[in-house]
């Protein structure tokens, strides 16, 4: 039996016992906050049991680093409409300690690409259509300043209302420990 064939049993046997009736809430989350997170493997259950997070509380948007890799990409619309079709109000950026991204290098990327038969040419029409692989596969050197440049972004963001509080933090992977990073320091220009 795959994994895939143990969950369509698990949820078969979830749907009819009804078990999905104690998750019971809305599309609007409660707490009024999006949270922006690692997809990291650890952080599934022990995000939302160290805040305190209930179904229902919190929308919650997973990607590789906790990152924006574009400003109009698919996280940014989804924080755009947490905010103005599901009523958030504060947003936060959780980066973590030990993230598989810190130090993830594109080329190595690429060449296990190769190795899983991805074809050369495919690899360069990508290139030679605009996108900059080596940047849009990169991850980070440091983590607390991703998670910075994370909160940066959305700050800035010319949809993003001034009254949308916006914060970074980073979370041990082990004990949920989370420690909310300093606001960054406004430039002068």
């Amino acid at each position: 039996m795959s994994y895939i064939d143990e969950i369509l049993a698990f949820n078969k046997e979830f749907v009819e016992s009804k078990q999905y009736e104690t998750l019971a809430t809305t599309k609007f989350p409660n707490k009024k906050i999006a949270v922006l997170s690692c997809m990291d493997t650890r952080l599934t259950e022990l995000l939302p049991a160290a805040l305190n997070f209930k179904n229902g509380d919190i929308k919650i948007i997973k990607n590789a680093g906790a990152m924006i890799s574009h400003p109009f990409g698919s996280v940014m619309r989804s924080l755009l409409v947490a905010i103005y079709e599901l009523g958030v109000q504060e947003i936060m950026v959780i980066g973590h300690y030990d993230c598989g991204m810190q130090g993830l290098g594109a080329s190595k990327l690429i060449e296990k690409m190769k190795k899983r038969n991805i074809s050369p040419d495919k690899i360069d029409m990508v290139q030679y259509a605009g996108i900059d692989l080596h940047k849009w596969l990169k991850g980070f050197d440091d983590a607390e300043a991703s998670v910075q440049e994370t909160v940066h972004i959305i700050r800035k963001h010319p949809f993003i209302p001034a009254d949308v509080g916006v914060y970074g933090f980073m979370m041990d992977p082990v004990t949920g420990r989370l420690a909310k990073l300093a606001p960054e320091v406004e430039r002068m220009e």
